[in-house]
């Protein structure tokens, strides 16, 4: 019973590949779904005041976690300095300090998105400036008392399930191939943001780039006749 429990544990992991893996086939129908959801999320976050409970919400809706809960891990060990752009954007002198944190926004084991956040500390609490530093907390939370919004100033589709001209050409729109998994690449959109504070302070400059995790759950059933 005993050497039994590994293959029992190996097996399991073995389902739980394939089914993640043979979650979205590759289709026409299923390329048609995976754009119309990459195409919603993009445009909830676009009109949201908070990429943070936007996120939370696509967790929930799609079960994708036991409790739909947004945390930040935080990735050490790199540091990018503000542009001048990105000064200019946050209303900051050259000599005003600025913080980077780079994190992964996850919903239990999948990360949603990946954020670089430039923030200005002299314009936060020190509790709030605390939590940036030492927990998981997402920025959109951590600064919830400030009534945050944002601003998007830039988006870019990175991936396309569907080819340019799909719509007219149903050669355009075949795949190739269509009898295996749809092949999903890591990256597919990116926004750039500024968030304010409810007094119109600019308090940080965000880019996300929004991964192929977001379509971590079953591709949706066929209907039956």
């Amino acid at each position: 019973m005993r050497n039994r429990l590994p293959v029992a544990l190996a097996v399991t992991a073995m389902v739980s590949q394939t089914a993640a893996a043979e979650a979205w086939r590759d289709g026409f129908v299923s390329r048609v779904e995976a754009l119309a959801l990459i195409q919603s999320l993009n445009a909830s976050l676009l009109a949201s005041r908070s990429a943070t409970a936007t996120l939370e919400k696509w967790c929930a809706d799609h079960k994708m976690a036991a409790e739909p809960k947004l945390v930040a891990r935080r990735v050490a060990g790199i540091e990018k300095p503000p542009s001048e752009e990105t000064r200019r954007r946050l209303e900051v002198g050259a000599e005003e300090p600025v913080k980077y944190r780079r994190v992964q926004l996850a919903c239990g084991e999948h990360v949603l998105s990946e954020a670089d956040n430039w923030y200005v500390p002299g314009r936060l609490s020190d509790e709030t400036n605390r939590a940036l530093e030492t927990t998981e907390a997402p920025f959109g939370k951590a600064i919830a008392p400030l009534q945050p919004f944002r601003r998007t100033i830039e988006m870019k589709m990175r991936w396309s399930p569907l080819p340019d001209g799909w719509e007219v050409s149903a050669a355009a729109a075949a795949p190739a191939k269509a009898n295996g998994a749809l092949a999903i690449p890591h990256d597919l959109f990116e926004h750039t943001a500024v968030v304010y504070a409810r007094d119109q302070r600019p308090v940080s400059e965000v880019h996300e780039t929004y991964t192929r995790e977001i379509l971590d759950f079953p591709a949706p059933a066929a209907p039956r006749d």
